[in-house]
Order: structure tokens, then sequence, then C-alpha cells
């Protein structure tokens, strides 16, 4: 199947979405009616490319990595109280454009080759308000030809990354136990059991907070683990999918911090165990004296939690 092009308008949730990895919709509207829009979500097939328009430009191109999954609502802040606790999940990693575009600039060439219906422009060249549309061949390459080889350039580094890392391996006793539990339900269920092994929602939560890894400075989210600091096991529902209970981890680091090896200070001072052989450190290279920078107040709260379980001290 050939790819497919996509407009989403994110005008309210950019900021959360093209960082985190992923755009989210509600399933239907609050009188129970559908919205074609929310619907395009199940349509989308990985390796299809998605454009980010919002105020006024195109500022961002992505490149589906998951289909479409039932999943509890990310952290949207204030932007999405008015939205249904669970929705459509889809994976895509964006990145910013150099040259961002302002489709009205260019009415006259691109109205003409908008589809007859769910057209993502007016006819005076404004954005429409729905959330996502997919895009005729034609207007996406005449979207790729104004902004330039960008597209293309970066398009082909997103589809080289789609590719993640084996996830870690987990205590499957854990995770029967949550499956048999008749308090939650299925998609709640799901998205814990993802959480445990730094997948799904939480590692998007995650990526709202932590850029990168804060030792080794990798940004690639491919190499990347999105760690518990409050271990999964002994987390709440609430905290195991809270983004500030996690860090993005390269994954040797990930495996001296939830063996309690390392931690940190509130202050992003580095914390070594007296367990640690320091040969370890010196032969990947991580420095004993090493600030990694400032934590939010609700992740030092789980920081403080993760020193005192590993008896860890300044």
């Amino acid at each position: 199947m050939s790819m497919k092009y996509w407009w989403v308008n994110q005008k309210k949730t950019h900021k959360q979405e093209i960082p985190g990895g992923f755009l989210w919709s509600p399933k239907i509207k609050s009188n129970g009616a559908r919205n074609q829009f929310w619907d395009n979500m199940t349509l989308m097939e990985v390796g299809d490319v998605v454009f980010s328009y919002y105020f006024g430009e195109i500022k961002a191109v992505g490149v589906v990595t998951e289909p479409a999954q039932t999943a509890i609502k990310p952290d949207f802040g204030k932007a999405g109280d008015n939205w249904s606790s669970e929705g459509w999940y889809v994976k895509v990693e964006f990145k910013p454009l150099d040259n961002p575009i302002k489709p009205k600039d260019y009415a006259s060439v691109l109205l003409p080759l908008m589809p007859d219906k769910y057209a993502p422009l007016k006819d005076n060249g404004d954005g429409r308000e729905f959330y996502l549309t997919e895009l005729p061949e034609p207007f996406a390459k005449e979207l790729e030809r104004l902004i330039g080889n960008e597209v293309d350039i970066k398009v082909a580094q997103l589809t080289d990354e789609i590719d993640l890392i084996s996830e870690p391996a987990v205590d499957m006793a854990l995770e029967e136990a949550l499956i048999g539990r008749t308090d939650i339900g299925p998609t709640t269920k799901s998205q814990l059991v993802k959480s445990r092994r730094g997948q799904g929602i939480f590692k998007s939560n995650v990526r709202l907070n932590e850029k990168g890894c804060r030792i080794t400075g990798i940004t690639n989210i491919k190499h990347l683990i999105a760690s518990h600091i409050k271990p999964w096991s002994e987390s709440s529902d609430i905290e195991k999918l809270n983004g500030c209970n996690g860090l993005l981890l390269a994954p040797h680091v990930d495996h001296l911090f939830n063996n309690g090896m390392i931690g940190f200070s509130d202050n992003g001072d580095l914390i070594i165990s007296s367990k640690l052989d320091r040969d370890v450190l010196r032969a990947w290279k991580i420095g004993e004296v090493l600030n990694v920078g400032k934590f939010k107040e609700e992740q030092k709260e789980f920081l403080e939690y993760h020193r005192q379980k590993f008896n860890l001290s300044n």
C-alpha cells in the first residue's frame, strides 16, 4: 500500500505532541457522536507522512511509527480539560522545519489541489479548525515543493529511526497480577503494562519533561529507555503513567539507575553508590563529578523516593 499524507492541526496540542512523539484524539464527542477527523486516526499507517500545522504555518513534519491504539489521555494540561479520558493514540516522530511556510501565502496554487471534502484550508487560505485530515498526493507534493528539500531529508531521517530498540526484560509475574485485576478497564491495563516496559503513553509523558539522556547527552529516542524513578512495582496507577516519575536514559545508564548504583540530588548532582565499582564508570566514560541540570519540583519527590530506597546520599 502506498504512503499516505496527513494534515494535523496542533494549535492546542503542539507543545505536547511534537516533543512527545504522538498524536491523540478522543474517540467520540460528549454527546456520543463520532467525528471523522478523529476516526481518521485509525486510518494512519506506519510510514505515512504528517504535516503539522499551527498558528497559520506548517512548522514540522512527522512520520507514523505505530498505528492507532486505544489509550488514556496524555498529559495535555489545561488544553485537554474538556476531552474524554480515553481516545486514539498514534505514535508519530516529528522534526521541526527550518523553513516553515504559511499556506495562506500560497493559496492560489494550493486551493485548486484540495480535496472536495474535508479540505484543510478555507477559501481564503486560513486553516480549518478540525484535527486530522488526509491530503491528496498532489496537494502534499506541492507542500513539499514549497517547503523545499528538507521535507525529503527529514522524512528519510525519521524513516530510518522507526525501529526502536528491543523492550527490556520484564517481570511477567507482576504483569500477570496486573492483568488479573478487575477494578480497572482493559485500556488502563494495557497502558500500565506498557509503562513498565517504558513505552506508550508513559514514554510520551516522560518526553514532555526530558529531552534526552542527562548523562550521555543522547537525544535519539530509539536509543533511550523511559525509566521509572520510583519503581513501577511500588508506584500507584497514577504514578506509573506520570511523566514526572521518569527519565530518558541510555540503556547502560538505565541499568545503573534501576539497580540503585547511581541517583541524582535535587539540584542535579550525580550520586554514586558505594556498591558500584568505579571502573565501570571509567569504562563507560561517566564522570564521578557530574551535574545533569535542574529537575522539576514533582520530579524531585520521586528522586527523593529513589534515594531513600537505595540509601543514596550526597
